[in-house]
């Protein structure tokens, strides 16, 4: 998914605790909400199993939606011409505090 869409979501969430992050994207019929609802999840979990933080006191201090590399594909075209088709992806990076 393109990190065009997926930005819409991650400036939705940026400053809010992580409780009300989730319940926010659990609301939105969005296929790129569902995937950055999936990607804090885990940030929640890396945060509570790597160093014992509460998840009640944890909030999104930063949330970044930068672009990947890009699939190059081809579709062909009229009188033996070809139509570029490009699969864009991206990286989300959500970094949460407890202070």
């Amino acid at each position: 998914m393109s990190a065009q869409k997926m930005r819409e979501m991650v400036r939705q969430i940026q400053g809010l605790s992580a409780e009300k992050a989730t319940a926010v994207l659990a609301v939105v019929p969005r296929k790129s909400a569902r995937v950055v609802a999936k990607t804090l999840k885990s940030a929640i979990a890396n945060a509570e199993n790597n160093n014992n933080l509460k998840v009640e006191n944890l909030w999104v201090k930063k949330a970044v939606a930068g672009t990947a590399t890009t699939l190059k594909r081809f579709t062909p075209k009229a009188r033996g011409s070809a139509g570029p088709i490009l699969k864009r992806s991206c990286h989300i990076m959500i970094t949460l505090s407890d202070s």
